[in-house]
């Protein structure tokens, strides 16, 4: 090919149809993976909760101890799991509130 304008425009062309192939290749990858981690997610049951939570505020300080699985408590990166002794150091020691709709302090047995 001769380095006329057209040649050039050709090569271009070509070169932009090679990289939708590799694009739509690239998508079809994953789309596949995306299905494959789905079906996956699928077969696995979900963990279950955690006998006992606190609750973390803003500040990343404990802020309520709540039975696993309370809705009212915070999400994902505001709680931490606690083993029955923590909730119960939690709730006495530490002076940290109880959540007032799961009540862990009754579930577990303290009294004020």
């Amino acid at each position: 090919m001769s380095d006329s304008p057209a040649s050039r425009l050709e090569l271009l062309r070509f070169l932009e149809r090679v990289q939708v192939g590799d694009l739509e290749r690239t998508r079809g990858w994953i789309a596949a993976e995306e299905q494959r981690l789905a079906a996956e997610a699928a077969r696995l049951p979900p963990a279950p909760p955690p006998d006992w939570e606190l609750e973390l505020d803003l500040s990343r300080r404990p802020s309520v101890v709540h039975v696993g699985g309370c809705t009212m408590g915070g999400k994902g990166f505001r709680t931490r799991s606690l083993t029955r002794d923590a909730a119960l150091r939690a709730l006495g020691v530490d002076r940290i509130p109880a959540c007032p709709y799961c009540s862990p302090d009754t579930a577990l047995g303290v009294l004020d």
